[in-house]
């Protein structure tokens, strides 16, 4: 079985920075697009920023020049490095995956992270 665990979420002072992390873990052979969404109280989810499994990055226009999406393929983990923090970043960030399972080498499936909570005060 597949999971996708996130950390690394908290509180932080506008302006400051958090990097979160999401490790992917299970029976898998290969993982293909990664990416952070986050969903904030009343709105709908958004991509936050995608990364293929080649490194080629995505960013959301409103967090252009502050986030940075990475990840370490040997670690089956994805990071967001998030500098310049506003208030309305405030959100649960969910970390999302395409993976191919090595029970199903053909197919790929979508999974989600439980989600973790970043909280910017001003």
């Amino acid at each position: 079985q597949v999971q996708l665990v996130e950390s690394g979420g908290g509180l932080v002072q506008a302006g400051g920075s958090l990097r979160l992390s999401c490790a992917a873990s299970g029976n898998i052979f290969r993982i293909n697009a990664m990416g952070w969404y986050r969903q904030a109280s009343g709105n709908q989810r958004e991509l936050v920023a995608g990364v293929t499994t080649g490194g080629s990055t995505n960013y959301a226009d409103s967090v252009k020049g502050r986030f940075t999406i990475s990840r370490d393929n040997a670690k089956n983990t994805v990071y967001l490095q998030m500098n310049r923090l506003k208030p309305e970043d405030t959100a649960v960030y969910y970390c999302n995956a395409d993976i191919l399972p090595s029970t199903s080498r053909y197919y790929a499936y979508n999974y989600w992270g439980q989600g973790t909570q970043v909280t910017v005060s001003s």
